[in-house]
């Protein structure tokens, strides 16, 4: 059935529509200062709803990734296979992040996004499921469905972009990336609570944050399905196909006609690069700790500090982005990311304040990366293709999250952590030369540049 909101679209004024910025010659992104810089009265509207949806996913989210490898390494009755969790829900997002993106391309970003919650919602009752019945084999099933709710919280993103002007994508993008941190903050301090309340309901006490996180991702999705209206992506399509074609000979818009390869290749590098980078050093960080006599707690507190980083400075990184534009930010990540590895190399195994300080460059180049590429990725991506674009590159960072992971621990153990870190920044440093890479490339493709 056809959204009321979304009938009246061919008889509201064709005014600008949100795809309206002037592309850069040489990089194929908008100019900082863009045509269209105000956003249509129905972003607000759908920016809250997604910021309501982010807060309870983001709890979902962190909740049950806190106790899964002490769940694995309770049923499996060994630490070796402890790591086995978040390597069945990493790949379950990854394989969700292409499914949730070809159904918001079919449906819209309400069907896509509300699937991916209800889904990450069933894994997390089969691994509640499994708890009870002592199932390994549907714990591992369970937790692969579990990661289609983290695929969705990335997704998110995407759809607060949707219909964003190009001067206010970056901002867009970040109002939502935040939220995520607001429930992600709540979800591993009310692990207590509901592994008590899981143990007066014969249930055992680790499978507890599971049930939180059900409820999350239900209440998410519900949210999504009742609230976010009109839908974001089928909206701006209307829009774009009811606005005045562009003049033959004058620049085309941002996130409308040909796709750009060298925006879209420029954009999934650097966020591919920047996870990889992120995970690898981040995943041995607390193993590095430990080896110099530092306790749980200690490590505990760094993390946390590395993950406030990857989120709460979204508003700033979004302002940068819509002001100095997408491909300054994304060099900064690059930039910060090779200072956060020196750092961590140099600090000495009893400094946690020095490791604490490079843990929050790392995830505050992660945060530069994150927003900057999916500024690029959805102006450079027409409004036709792009959901299930989206959800291909996210897949992609699903992929190299794991494989940083999994490589992080074999460079560890054939070298050492500062090794790991300063070869994590050097490779950061290879979104440079692609930037450089697609700058040549547009301008070649632009005539009158050489």
């Amino acid at each position: 059935m056809t959204d009321p909101h979304e009938q009246r679209v061919g008889a509201e004024p064709a005014a600008e529509p949100a795809q309206g910025a002037v592309l850069d010659d040489a990089t194929g992104a908008p100019t900082a200062l863009a045509a269209t810089t105000t956003d249509p009265p129905e972003q607000r509207r759908i920016v809250r709803t997604l910021v309501l949806a982010q807060v309870f996913s983001g709890a979902g989210l962190a909740a049950g990734i806190t106790v899964g490898a002490l769940l694995a390494q309770d049923m499996l009755h060994t630490t070796g296979l402890a790591g086995i969790p978040a390597a069945l829900y990493t790949i379950g997002s990854a394989a969700a992040a292409a499914w949730v993106g070809r159904l918001s391309q079919r449906l819209g970003r309400r069907a896509g996004l509300t699937a991916g919650y209800a889904t990450g919602a069933l894994g997390s009752a089969g691994v509640v499921a499994a708890a009870v019945l002592d199932n390994v084999a549907l714990l591992f099933v369970a937790l692969f469905v579990y990661g289609a709710g983290t695929a969705t919280n990335l997704q998110a993103r995407y759809a607060g972009a949707d219909l964003a002007s190009p001067a206010r994508r970056g901002r867009a993008v970040s109002t939502v990336l935040v939220a995520t941190t607001l429930g992600g903050v709540l979800g591993p301090n009310l692990v207590s609570p509901t592994g008590s309340l899981a143990a007066t309901w014969g249930i055992p006490s680790l499978a507890g944050p599971f049930l939180l996180s059900g409820a999350a991702y239900l209440v998410a999705a519900v949210v999504l399905a009742v609230l976010l209206r009109p839908d974001p992506l089928r909206l701006a399509r209307a829009r774009a196909a009811a606005a005045p074609r562009p003049v033959e000979g004058t620049r085309r818009p941002a996130g409308t006609g040909t796709p750009q390869t060298g925006g879209l290749l420029l954009g999934a590098s650097v966020m591919v690069l920047t996870q990889l980078v992120m995970v690898a050093v981040m995943t041995m960080t607390p193993v590095h700790m430990a080896a110099h006599g530092h306790g749980v707690s200690a490590a505990g507190a760094v993390i946390a500090v590395h993950v406030a980083a990857m989120y709460l400075p979204s508003p700033v990184s979004g302002w940068l982005v819509d002001r100095y534009g997408r491909i300054v930010v994304a060099a900064l990540s690059g930039l910060t990311l090779l200072a956060a590895g020196v750092l961590a190399a140099a600090a000495p195994g009893d400094s946690v304040v020095l490791l604490t300080v490079a843990l929050a460059l790392l995830g505050l180049g992660w945060n530069f990366g994150l927003i900057s590429g999916t500024a690029i990725i959805t102006d450079a991506v027409p409004l036709e293709r792009r959901a299930a674009t989206q959800g291909t590159v996210d897949v992609g960072i699903a992929v190299a999250g794991a494989g940083g992971g999994l490589a992080s621990g074999a460079v560890v153990a054939a070298t050492s952590y500062p090794a790991l870190a300063v070869a994590g920044g050097i490779v950061a440093l290879a979104i440079l030369p692609v930037i450089a890479a697609t700058a040549r490339q547009r301008r070649a493709e632009v005539p009158g540049h050489a």
